[in-house]
């Protein structure tokens, strides 16, 4: 029988999958913003591939220097779902490695998130596979148990609820609400767009915003 602090819990009702796939390419910067720059990871949490991710959150609550519940998480997961792990503050045992990679690659998971350690780096670097981390070590850890999966969790001091969209890149990682996600994708759309009105204004000639000077003014630092 399933009991807390060891158990699976069933996964919530998937959102649209063109949602998702609407989120794929968005900068992780642009996310947060839309969001009042909130539900950002913090830059401990970094990518170690180089590769970008977005993707329905799988969520695992494991034990310090314990994987068993991450290679079921893989199991579980369906393809382009990215797990998100909490390791409980451990930093000297890697829950990830290449052979993990190799099958999550397999079953076309689409990354992974651990506040905690991770190895063979390179490894995965050379499978095309997007995964973030707090550190690497070399140490490996153990498959006894216990753990949770589909329970909130916090990552990078971030709460992760499971079925939330997670966005990745060089920047870091942002954490879009699932109950909010259409919403914040607009705003995003529309942040976009005024980035993108500011850069031709730029290359027009005008190199700095007026509201600069006028905030220094209010503030009594120039006339």
């Amino acid at each position: 029988m399933a009991r807390i602090g060891f158990r699976i819990l069933p996964a919530p009702a998937r959102l649209d999958a063109a949602l998702v796939a609407a989120f794929r390419g968005l900068a992780s910067s642009n996310v947060a913003d839309a969001m009042g720059r909130f539900n950002f990871m913090d830059p401990g949490i970094q990518s170690r591939t180089g590769l970008p991710l977005a993707g329905l959150a799988v969520t695992v609550n494991a034990r310090p220097g314990d994987n068993l519940m991450v290679h079921k998480a893989l199991q579980i997961a369906e393809p382009g779902d990215v797990v998100v792990v909490s390791t409980n503050g451990n930093t000297t045992s890697a829950v990830f490695g290449e052979l993990m990679c190799r099958s999550a690659v397999a079953r076309k998971i689409g990354g992974l998130i651990v506040d905690g350690a991770i190895r063979d780096a390179d490894g995965m670097t050379g499978l095309g596979f997007p995964a973030f981390s707090r550190t690497l070590t070399p140490g490996g850890c153990d498959k006894d148990g216990p753990g949770e999966i589909n329970v909130s969790v916090s990552c990078g001091g971030v709460v992760v609820q499971p079925g939330d969209i997670v966005v990745g890149d060089s920047d870091g990682v942002a954490v879009v609400p699932r109950a909010d996600a259409a919403e914040v994708l607009e705003l995003v759309r529309a942040l976009v767009a005024k980035e993108q009105q500011r850069v031709a204004e730029i290359q027009a000639g005008a190199v700095f915003k007026a509201d600069i000077d006028e905030t220094l003014r209010k503030k009594g630092v120039i006339e």
